[in-house]
């Protein structure tokens, strides 16, 4: 949704909590830690108090806004950002859009990527495959210049990882951050569950294209990503599809 239509729909704190809530537990809560349903409701701290295992919640116990003291409009403004963003948005950008520090920024949009992640739905349809190799960030050698200033590493000196990623012609992807020993086909068909080639339309434009997409957003958003989160970048990556064209997305 737009900036405008979050604010008309989240225009308070409490409808963030309302929203939740209903999506959580529609009007039913139950205490994460023991599971019953037995609470009495705190109402000033917006939190319930277990009757069974005597201890207090809220709704954000569990998820990805629990014990964080930044309002939640600016989690969900944040999530909504980063959705919307055609090649994502990386953090600098996220921290003055939510007038937040940058570091905040990052936190907040390494969360929101593991949340994306956690999808295990199996694809269906016919699916394209494909990997690609991703070029970690520069590091700099031990020799140095004329100024004692180290010299960076050259071209080929530069650490690749490997991405392996599939997608359904006319719906979302998966992206598997793999080594690249990985990347033998007894190894890759293990990623496929059911295995039956189709006769017409045989092609990987739908997953090159997203690739395409992919490299896009590293080089204009990101410029560099270390390899050290790869795994959390790559697997957050998200492909929509419209009725009149196709738009890759990397959140």
């Amino acid at each position: 949704m737009s900036i405008i239509q979050f604010y008309k729909k989240f225009p308070t704190r409490q409808d963030c909590l309302n929203h939740l809530e209903k999506i959580r537990w529609n009007g039913t809560p139950s205490c994460p830690y023991c599971k019953s349903s037995k609470n009495t409701p705190m109402n000033k701290e917006n939190r319930y108090h277990c009757l069974n295992c005597k201890t207090s919640y809220s709704v954000t116990v569990g998820t990805i806004f629990h014990s964080t003291k930044l309002d939640l409009q600016k989690w969900f403004l944040g999530i909504s950002l980063i959705l919307n963003a055609k090649k994502s948005i990386n953090a600098r950008q996220l921290a003055r859009d939510l007038e937040v520090n940058k570091n905040t920024a990052w936190y907040m949009a390494i969360r929101i990527r593991k949340a994306f992640a956690q999808d295990r739905e199996l694809l269906s349809g016919i699916v394209e495959m494909d990997e690609i190799y991703i070029r970690g960030k520069p590091s700099n050698s031990s020799k140095k210049d004329d100024n004692d200033t180290p010299k960076p590493l050259r071209e080929r000196g530069i650490k690749k990882a490997s991405v392996v990623g599939m997608v359904e012609r006319d719906g979302k992807v998966k992206v598997f951050h793999k080594k690249e020993d990985d990347l033998t086909t007894k190894k890759l068909k293990a990623f496929v569950h059911s295995q039956r080639y189709v006769e017409d339309d045989i092609y990987t434009n739908t997953i090159e294209n997203f690739w395409t997409s992919v490299k896009r957003g590293i080089v204009d958003q990101f410029h560099e990503i270390s390899l050290h989160y790869l795994k959390v970048y790559s697997e957050s990556f998200r492909f929509v599809t419209t009725t009149e064209k196709t738009m890759m997305c990397l959140t």
